[in-house]
C-alpha cells in the first residue's frame, strides 16, 4: 500500500468534489464500515451511509467557490492533510480552514477520518503558510 500516493488521491478527489457538493464522487474514497469525525466531541458517522448523510447536510448550507488541499504528511497507514475552504453562504461568505486525519485499510480505502476546522466570515487567507 501506497500511503502516500492514497493521501494524494484523497486530497485531490475532495479538491475536485467539494465545490460541486458531489458526495457520489467522495463515497468510493471509503471503506463500508468507515468512521468519520466532523468535531472531536460530536458523535461520530459510521458507516458509509452515515457518512453520505453527513455530506449532504453540511453541503446543503452553502456552495464552495474554492478548495484547496495541502501537501499530506504520511506515517504508516495514516496521513494528515490541511484544507482551506471559501464558500458562500446564506449569510454571505465564509473561510473555514482546517485538518483532516485520515486512516487507509489494507485496501487502500478510508476506514477511519477525523477532521477539525474552524470558519471566520469573509474570504482569508490564514495567517502563516497554510500547507506544510
Amino acid at each position: 500500500m501506497d500511503t502516500r500516493a492514497l493521501a494524494e488521491r484523497f486530497a485531490r478527489v475532495w479538491e475536485d468534489a467539494w465545490p460541486r457538493g458531489d458526495v457520489e464522487a467522495l463515497l468510493p474514497l471509503y471503506a463500508e464500515g468507515c468512521v468519520h469525525r466532523s468535531m472531536p466531541f460530536r458523535p461520530p458517522h459510521e458507516g458509509r451511509e452515515a457518512l453520505a448523510e453527513y455530506l449532504r447536510w453540511s453541503f446543503a448550507d452553502g456552495a464552495a467557490t474554492d478548495v484547496r488541499f495541502g501537501t499530506p504528511i504520511v506515517d504508516g497507514d495514516r496521513a494528515v492533510v490541511e484544507f482551506r475552504v471559501f464558500s458562500v453562504e446564506k449569510g454571505g461568505s465564509t473561510t473555514l480552514a482546517g485538518c483532516a486525519f485520515v486512516r487507509f485499510g489494507p485496501d487502500g480505502l478510508v476506514t477511519e477520518v477525523r477532521d477539525y476546522w474552524h470558519a471566520v466570515e469573509g474570504h482569508r487567507e490564514p495567517t502563516g503558510s497554510l500547507f506544510f
